[in-house]
């Protein structure tokens, strides 16, 4: 069964050349939300990036036309989109290489595609988020500021508003939030869920001028409004 991950849906380019694995992935990333464009030649790569700007590629290393070090190699010099590097070559050399010219992840096959999707959410969780509200989260930092103070997030309560915030408008329900707040997937409750909400929507306030940002919908869950 897929994970309801909470994220906003991205662009994602698939480079692969075996056409059952690209359709696999494929599906796996639509079925998730997210838009995907597939190719199969590696000299198509680089105008396609510079054409349609995604916001991960999933990139095999053995192509036709260009390898896929070749391509992270050259999309390095103008773009700093994440690259995960897909590939049947295992040797540790090959790995730092591949990391060493800028991709972000690396993953070798076989794979469950259920891995590759977990590491499409880590990836994508990495994402900045910044609203024309002035809300602005860095994920690497756990930092979020507001109109350019900092909220002084505890780290359960950045998770929390990185989820809200990933999607303004968007209703969260509890168990939704529940799987966003805690590394160790540990079991809370809707009560604790609320407790939460209660002390990010404070430190909201306390900044806003007192202006409510996240809404409480009876019965369903919360939502941010920017």
């Amino acid at each position: 069964m897929l994970s309801n991950e909470a994220l906003r849906p991205a662009r994602i380019m698939v480079v692969e050349d075996e056409p059952k694995l690209a359709a696999i992935l494929r599906d796996y990333l639509q079925a998730a939300g997210h838009q995907v464009d597939c190719l199969a030649d590696g000299l198509a790569v680089v105008p396609a990036v510079r054409a349609v700007e995604p916001e991960l590629i999933l990139l095999d290393i053995m192509l036709p036309g260009m390898d896929g070090l070749a391509i992270c190699r050259e999309l390095r010099t103008f773009s700093e989109v994440p690259i995960m590097l897909i590939t049947a070559r295992v040797e540790e050399v090959d790995r730092l290489l591949g990391l060493d010219l800028g991709a972000d992840d690396y993953i070798c096959k076989p794979f469950s595609p259920r891995e590759v999707m977990a590491r499409v959410r880590a990836i994508l969780r990495r994402r900045p988020v910044q609203a024309s509200s002035g809300l602005q989260l860095d994920a690497d930092a756990y930092r979020a500021r507001f109109a350019g103070i900092d909220l002084g997030l505890t780290p359960v309560e950045f998770r929390l508003l990185h989820c809200l915030a990933a999607a303004p408008g968007r209703v969260f329900s509890r168990d939704q939030l529940m799987n966003h707040l805690y590394d160790d997937h540990r079991v809370v409750t809707d009560r604790t869920v609320d407790s939460h909400v209660k002390n990010l929507r404070r430190k909201l306030e306390r900044v806003a001028h007192g202006e409510g940002l996240i809404h409480s919908i009876y019965g369903v869950g919360y939502k941010l409004e920017l």
